[in-house]
């Protein structure tokens, strides 16, 4: 099915599509992967639509980079299921443009909710700019904020966490921005995870961009719910910090 746009509000953007047999895992369920894959589509459509797409931030000097993700799966739709994705900016607060994404079956239940914080980056300085009513505008203004229990952008790590794995950033893990894309080093969290793992949320905070030929260091640790990996540099710096917990 080609991706068709929905125009439900000016500041709500959604598409519909149908899930892949390239998106699926080995029990022909959407991956975890693919469904932050359809939510950044989602959000990059909705930017490329409203005029301030890829290229537009790259003549401005400016990035949007996401600083973190709270992901809740009801249920993972299945090979060839209809869906369809939206997303909304709901809130700014300081240097954060706040930002919620759903994914609903064809009768419209709740597949997936999300919250995500985003941050805009000043390429020139390195810098975080702080966010204006301005840079809302092109998006049409806010919605109301999803029903979800919203969890902290920080992630308490456990004591006692251990090496799990290693992993080398590799070309097809770049993205625009140039460094790992950020559905990456959930998968890489998800490699060093027991198989047969049913995950019913994902958290991630970012830290500190890999790049190409970096190698990452996964370290784990189990929570009451699940685990918590903090993926890092040789050095000790911290790239991203992810939480899974169990269906």
């Amino acid at each position: 099915m080609t991706p068709a746009v929905c125009e439900r509000s000016f500041s709500v953007y959604d598409f519909t599509s149908r899930v892949r047999y390239s998106e699926t895992d080995a029990d022909a369920k959407l991956s975890l992967t693919g469904i932050m894959n359809y939510f950044q589509d989602c959000s990059t459509f909705h930017s490329e639509d409203s005029g301030v797409g890829v290229s537009y931030y790259e003549r401005e000097k400016k990035a949007w980079l996401l600083s973190s993700w709270q992901i809740v799966i009801e249920r993972r739709p299945v090979l060839g299921e209809p869906i369809r994705i939206a997303t909304w900016p709901y809130e700014i607060k300081g240097i954060y443009g706040l930002r919620n994404f759903a994914m609903y079956d064809k009768d419209g239940n709740f597949l997936v909710k999300a919250n995500s914080c985003w941050f805009l980056l000043d390429l020139q300085t390195g810098r975080p700019l702080r966010v204006t009513r301005a840079d809302l505008l092109p998006y049409g203004g806010d919605e109301p904020r999803l029903e979800m229990d919203y969890a902290p952008r920080k992630i308490t790590l456990p004591d006692g966490m251990k090496e799990a794995g290693r992993f080398s950033v590799l070309r097809h893990q770049i993205d625009t921005n140039h460094h790992m894309n950020n559905a990456q080093y959930v998968d890489m969290a998800r490699e060093v995870l027991p198989e047969q793992t049913e995950i019913g949320e994902i958290r991630a905070e970012y830290k500190k961009a890999a790049v190409l030929g970096d190698e990452v260091r996964i370290l784990l640790g189990e929570t009451d719910s699940g685990w918590a990996c903090s993926l890092c540099a040789e050095s000790g710096d911290v790239y991203a910090n992810v939480e899974l917990r169990r269906k």
